[in-house]
């Protein structure tokens, strides 16, 4: 959306809507007959729109103007800011901008903040020019950031790509980067260590956002980061961590993703005195079945006000409050001189919604896009990012020669993870893999180091039977594969290498079910209800035998066991790396007995 907000200024435009307020001109459309859900007041009442281009020219008494080219009738249902999703990653619905686009504008989305840190760890600068030409002419609003974290953690892996505080001035030198994305590697914040502390420096030096990934941090750990210049974060863990949050200044990014969290959210709000101004609303990460089936910023909303937050609350915090921390005065009211991104709702408390507009146009209704999207020359790019050949069954043995049995390191837990230690058998030179245990192979796929398997061996993941390869493995989204048999292993494994990325399962050596991802191995160019139909059948797949046990165990946990700038050990292509202590050690605790 080209010269926003200064589109807004154009001295005809507010002359127009000037004398359309006085009756001195009609509207160019009229919504009347509706109820305005007034986020500034946090009241409900009748009231009739009249527009004039992408702008509110008036809010008025119902009734009380009929002179208008178009009239809405909205008689029975509410009307509603646009929603604003505050942090988000167009990656996790597996497809492309624009087939995002035509998802959630339908479900009352208009704006969203993106965080390309999956495409820029895998396709670089190049990468994060690319995501900004593919969210030209659509009819959401991106407001894009520069990706903080590529790598999320240097020294303990390995991505595409490198970003450095210049690579962070040169991204934020551009005018339609809206401010540094969520700073993932809280470690290198809190010893101001190179390239965290130039990259922070570098956002505030530009006068644009710093947004945080603050998980687990509490106490003066807590109060160091947010003194290091970070002013988000939407890694809320439960109602006290979020109170924690509030209090220590920052904007919350509450987001739907963890849905176990959002009960106790709720409860901590209902004891402050109010709404806090800081509470926004973002949706994360969503797969793409979830997407299509239970809706993004919508389904978050709906769940609230299920949780038991009052409707208005949900809505303000997803609309006035995102508005004012994004610095976007346009947006986030239904009030004159502000843009007309509008939601017309049919139910408040269900967020049924009816009607969309954006910037006075409307763009949606009845669940469909006005217009049909078309893709842009290079929605196809970076079809070649999975740099590698075959793999075979042994390269998912462990080899121990020499040994009868080894004491070996392992990771346990899918969240929260933490060190154990076990002794296996030994047969033949190779490690005998516990009843209870799981093997995690990571390779590197970007071309940069030696692509031989880095394997782990995971606890309390349960018994499974089966395997799962993925390109889709937080953050650096080289190949990651879990299973048991190697064979297995290897199936899944070379059907993800030959589709060029995606995610695939194998039983009995033979493969099961394919997502094929060959957009920089994380997306499709397909609309996102096919997406979401062969992603749903992978997971129905890999429900046969995975032994799963929410909402620790779940397929999510899948894509970020290797997210190694979180607390704890886990499994990246350098090895089994530390995220607290940012230490890497062997498969071996100890050597032959």
């Amino acid at each position: 959306m080209p010269n926003e907000p200064h589109d807004l200024h154009a001295s005809d435009l507010r002359d127009r809507a000037v004398r359309a307020a006085l009756a001195l001109e009609p509207f160019d459309v009229l919504i009347v007959g509706g109820t305005i859900v007034d986020v500034a007041t946090s009241d409900i009442r009748p009231a009739d729109i009249g527009l004039v281009g992408p702008l509110i020219a008036s809010v008025h008494a119902a009734a009380s103007r009929t002179d208008a080219k178009q009239t809405i009738d909205a008689s029975g249902r509410f009307i509603a800011p646009g929603f604003i999703d505050t942090h988000m990653h167009v990656e996790s619905s597996m497809v492309t901008p624009r087939r995002y686009a035509e998802t959630v504008v339908p479900q009352g989305t208009t704006t969203v903040c993106w965080d390309p840190h999956e495409v820029g760890n895998v396709a670089g600068l190049e990468g994060i020019r690319w995501a900004l030409e593919e969210t030209k002419q659509l009819p959401l609003r991106f407001l894009t950031l520069a990706p903080s974290c590529v790598p999320s953690a240097p020294g303990l892996e390995l991505a595409g790509a490198e970003f450095r505080s210049c690579e962070m001035a040169t991204m934020l030198s551009w005018p339609n980067i809206s401010g540094v994305a969520e700073v993932m590697n809280m470690r290198g914040v809190l010893e101001r260590s190179e390239p965290m502390r130039g990259v922070i420096e570098a956002g505030l030096a530009s006068g644009k956002r710093v947004c945080g990934h603050a998980r687990g941090l509490e106490g003066a750990d807590l109060q160091a980061f947010v003194a290091a210049g970070i002013q988000s974060d939407h890694e809320i863990t439960s109602g006290e961590d979020l109170l924690a949050k509030l209090r220590a200044g920052l904007t919350v990014e509450l987001r739907g993703s963890h849905d176990y969290v959002l009960p106790g959210v709720i409860e901590a709000l209902k004891t402050l005195p109010h709404l806090p101004q800081t509470l926004t609303i973002c949706t994360d990460d969503v797969f793409p079945d979830d997407l299509v089936n239970d809706g993004a910023m919508s389904s978050v909303l709906r769940r609230l006000i299920g949780y038991g937050m009052r409707p208005i609350d949900a809505i303000r915090a997803a609309t006035l409050n995102a508005a004012m921390w994004l610095n976007r005065y346009d947006l986030g009211l239904i009030a004159p001189g502000r843009r007309a991104d509008i939601v017309i709702l049919s139910d408040l408390e269900k967020i049924k919604v009816d009607r969309v507009y954006a910037s006075g146009r409307e763009v949606a209704s009845d669940g469909r896009l006005a217009e049909v999207l078309n893709g842009s020359a290079r929605a196809d790019a970076y079809r070649d990012t999975v740099k590698l050949a075959r793999l075979s069954a042994a390269d998912f043995e462990i080899a121990l020669p020499g040994m009868a049995e080894a004491r070996i390191n392992t990771v346990v837990s899918p969240r929260f993870t933490k060190w154990g230690e076990a002794t296996v058998e030994v047969k033949d030179g190779k490690l005998v893999l516990p009843d209870n245990m799981l093997l995690m192979a990571v390779i590197h796929r970007h071309g940069r180091k030696d692509p031989s398997p880095v394997i782990g061996i995971l606890e309390d993941w349960g018994h499974w039977c089966g395997a799962l390869a993925t390109t889709i493995s937080h953050d650096s989204h080289n190949l990651t594969v879990f299973g048991r048999n190697p064979a297995d292993m290897a199936a899944a494994a070379n059907a993800v290498i030959d589709a060029g990325g995606g995610m695939a399962t194998a039983e009995d050596g033979k493969v099961t079910a394919l997502l094929a991802l060959p957009v920089c191995g994380l997306l499709s160019d397909a609309p996102a209800h096919e997406v979401a139909e062969d992603f749903a059948k992978l997971r129905l797949a890999a429900d046969a035998f995975a032994d799963w046990m929410p909402p620790i165990r779940t397929f999510k946990a899948v894509v970020g066991a290797s997210l190694a700038c979180n607390p704890g050990p886990h499994v990246t292509d350098l090895g089994l790396t530390d995220g607290t202590t940012l230490q890497i050690r062997p498969l071996l605790a100890a050597g032959p007995n």
